[in-house]
C-alpha cells in the first residue's frame, strides 16, 4: 500500500500495488520469459546491478524479451537502472508509472519495432537519460508525462520512422537535451509542451522528412538552441509557441525544403539569432509574431521567402540576407531599425513587399545595391498603387538618411507609378473620362517626367533646353522656306548670317528672353516666338527649380 501524501504531510491518496523481489524480476530476465510488472511495487531496479550478478561487462546488451510496466510504481536510493538493454519486438511500455525517488537510466539501450510508452508518467526526480537508445520503427510516446526539475537527456538517438511524441509534457526547469539527435521519418510532435525555464538544447540534431510540431509550446525563460540543425525537408510548425526572456538561437540552421511558420509566436527579452541559416527552398513566416525586447537577426542567411508581416519592430532587426527570392515587411509597424543594405556580402533579394508599412524608424537601404526597383516592381500580389506608396516610403526614408541620390531615384518612381495608377483608376470607369484621362495623363509624362525627372535632374532639363532651342530655331528656318513668314534682321544683318544661322540665334534670344531687338519675326514665325517666349520663362523656372533643390540638399 503507498500512501501519498501533500506538501503539509496531509494523506491525499493511497494505492494497492503488487510486489515482488527484485531477484524474482532478475531470475525472469535471465530466463527471457515475459516481464510484466503492471500495477507492481519495484524497489531498486538496476540492470547494472544484475550484470555484477551474472558476470556480464558493463555495456553489453542484456536481452530482454517483452516488457510491461503499466501504472507502475519505482522508487531507488540511486537511480532506477534499465541501461543497455535490449527490448523485444513488443511494445515496451511505462504508461502511467510513477517514478518517486532516483534517476532513471535507458542509457545505450536497443528497441525493437514495437511502440514504446512513457506517456501519463511521473518523474519526481526530474533526471531521466537516454543517451545513445537506438529505436525501431514504432511509436516513442512520451505524451502528458511530468518531469520535475533535472536534466532530461536525450542526445544522441537514433528514432525510427514512427512518431516521437512529448505532446502535453511537463518539463519544468532544467536541462532538456537532445544534443546530435537523429529523428528520421515519422512525426516529430512538441505541441503544448511546458518548460519552465533552464535550457533547451536541440544543436546538431537531424530531421529526415518529417512533420514537427511546436505549435502553442511554452519554453518559459528558457535559452532556447537550435542551432546547426539539419530540418530535413519536413514541415515545421512554431505556431503561436511562447519564447520567455532567454536567447533564441537558429543559427546555422538547415531545411532542404518545405515550410517554417512562427505565425503569432512571442518572444521576450534576449536575442534572437537567425543567422547563416541555410534554406534556400523553403518558406520562413514570422507573420504577427511578437519578438518582444532585444535585436533580431538574420544576417547572412538564405532563403526561398522571409515574411514578418504585420509584425511590430520596436528593435534592430537585421535583415542582410544572404538571399531570398520574397522579403515581405508589408503592414509592419517599425519603431528602431531594419538594416537591409549591403556590407561585407551581397544582399540579393528579388521582391521586397513594404505595402501597408508605418516607418516610424528607420530602414537602412541602397537604391543601387539592394535593386529597389526591380525589388518592388517584382511585387505580383500588389497594385499600383500600393507600389507608389511603397516608392514614397523610400523617398522618405532616404531623405532622413541623407541619401538624396537615391532619394530622387524613389521619387521618380513614386510619381510615375502613381500616374499609372491614376490612369488605370480613370479607365475603369470608361467613357469620357477614360478618353480625357489621356491629356493630363501624356502632359505629366512629357513635362514632369521625360523634361526634368519631375526636378530631380537639372542636367536633364538643361538637355531639354538644348532640344527645344534646336526645334524653334528649326521651325523658323522651315517657316521661312515654306514662305509663311521669317526673321528680319533690324539692322542690317552686319554679320552677314546665313538664314539658318540667324533662325537659331532669333529662337536663342526669344527663349532666353533677352529680346535685343535686331532680329525680329513676321507672319507665322510671330505666333512661333510667343509660343518659344513661355517655353523659356517655363523651362529656366525648371531648370532655378531642380537646381536649387541639389543645391540646398
Amino acid at each position: 500500500m503507498v500512501t501519498f501524501l501533500n506538501e503539509k504531510g496531509e494523506e491525499v491518496d493511497s494505492e494497492l500495488f503488487g510486489a515482488i523481489d527484485i531477484n524474482q524480476i532478475y531470475a525472469i530476465i535471465k530466463e527471457e520469459k515475459d516481464l510484466i510488472l503492471d500495477n507492481f511495487y519495484i524497489h531498486a531496479l538496476s540492470i547494472s546491478s544484475y550484470r555484477r550478478i551474472n558476470g556480464i561487462e558493463k555495456k553489453e546488451l542484456v536481452p530482454i524479451k517483452g516488457f510491461s510496466a503499466k501504472n507502475a510504481f519505482f522508487e531507488a536510493k540511486g537511480c532506477t537502472d534499465l541501461t543497455y538493454c535490449s527490448f523485444s519486438q513488443s511494445e515496451v511500455s511505462f504508461d502511467g508509472s510513477h517514478f518517486a525517488k532516483g534517476k532513471v537510466l535507458f542509457n545505450g539501450s536497443i528497441f525493437g519495432k514495437g511502440n514504446v510508452v512513457l506517456s501519463n508518467t511521473l518523474f519526481r526526480d526530474g533526471n531521466i537519460e537516454f543517451t545513445g537508445c537506438v529505436f525501431g520503427d514504432g511509436d516513442f510516446l512520451f505524451k502528458n508525462s511530468i518531469i520535475k526539475d533535472g536534466i532530461k537527456d536525450f542526445q544522441d538517438i537514433q528514432f525510427g520512422n514512427g512518431e516521437v511524441s512529448f505532446a502535453n509534457t511537463e518539463f519544468n526547469s532544467g536541462e532538456l537535451l537532445f544534443i546530435n539527435t537523429h529523428f528520421n521519418n515519422g512525426r516529430f510532435n512538441f505541441k503544448v509542451t511546458r518548460i519552465t525555464g533552464g535550457k533547451v538544447d536541440f544543436h546538431y540534431s537531424v530531421f529526415g522528412d518529417c512533420e514537427i510540431m511546436f505549435e502553442r509550446t511554452e519554453f518559459g525563460n528558457s535559452r532556447v538552441d537550435f542551432r546547426t540543425v539539419d530540418f530535413g525537408s519536413g514541415r515545421i510548425n512554431f505556431n503561436r509557441s511562447l519564447f520567455g526572456h532567454g536567447e533564441v538561437n537558429f543559427e546555422g540552421a538547415s531545411c532542404k525544403a518545405g515550410k517554417i511558420q512562427f505565425k503569432k509566436a512571442e518572444m521576450g527579452f534576449g536575442t534572437k539569432n537567425f543567422n547563416l541559416m541555410e534554406m534556400g527552398d523553403t518558406d520562413i513566416s514570422f507573420e504577427r509574431t511578437e519578438f518582444g525586447d532585444g535585436d533580431v537577426s538574420f544576417y547572412n542567411s538564405t532563403f526561398h521567402s522571409i515574411s514578418l508581416k504585420s509584425c511590430h519592430l520596436d528593435h534592430y532587426v537585421d535583415l542582410r540576407v544572404a538571399k531570398a527570392n520574397m522579403l515581405d515587411i508589408s503592414d509592419t509597424i517599425v519603431r528602431d531599425i531594419i538594416d537591409i543594405e549591403p556590407y561585407d556580402f551581397p544582399v540579393e533579394i528579388r521582391t521586397l513587399d513594404m505595402s501597408g508599412m508605418r516607418l516610424l524608424g528607420k530602414l537602412y537601404i541602397d537604391w543601387g545595391h539592394n535593386k529597389c526597383n526591380a525589388a518592388i516592381q517584382n511585387q505580383e500580389g500588389t497594385t499600383l498603387r500600393q507600389k507608389a506608396e511603397q516608392f514614397r516610403i523610400l523617398k522618405e526614408n532616404f531623405s532622413s538618411t541623407g541619401k538624396y541620390e537615391d532619394e530622387d531615384e524613389a521619387y521618380i518612381m513614386f510619381k510615375r507609378f502613381e500616374a499609372k495608377s491614376w490612369l488605370t483608376e480613370q479607365q475603369e470607369k470608361g467613357g469620357i473620362a477614360k478618353i480625357a484621362s489621356h491629356i493630363p495623363n501624356g502632359f505629366q509624362w512629357l513635362v514632369f517626367d521625360k523634361i526634368g525627372l519631375y526636378a530631380t535632374s537639372p542636367g536633364r532639363v538643361l538637355l531639354s533646353v538644348v532640344v527645344f532651342w534646336f526645334f524653334f530655331g528649326s521651325l523658323y528656318f522651315l517657316i521661312d522656306l515654306s514662305g509663311l513668314g521669317k526673321t528680319v534682321s533690324a539692322v542690317g544683318n552686319p554679320d552677314k548670317l546665313s538664314t539658318l544661322l540667324q533662325s537659331f540665334y532669333h529662337s536663342a534670344i526669344t527663349f532666353f528672353t533677352i529680346g535685343y531687338g535686331d532680329v525680329y519675326p513676321i507672319g507665322a514665325s510671330r505666333i512661333v516666338s510667343g509660343l518659344e517666349g513661355f517655353m523659356g520663362v517655363f523651362m529656366m523656372s525648371y531648370f532655378t527649380v531642380a537646381f536649387v533643390r541639389k543645391v540646398l540638399r
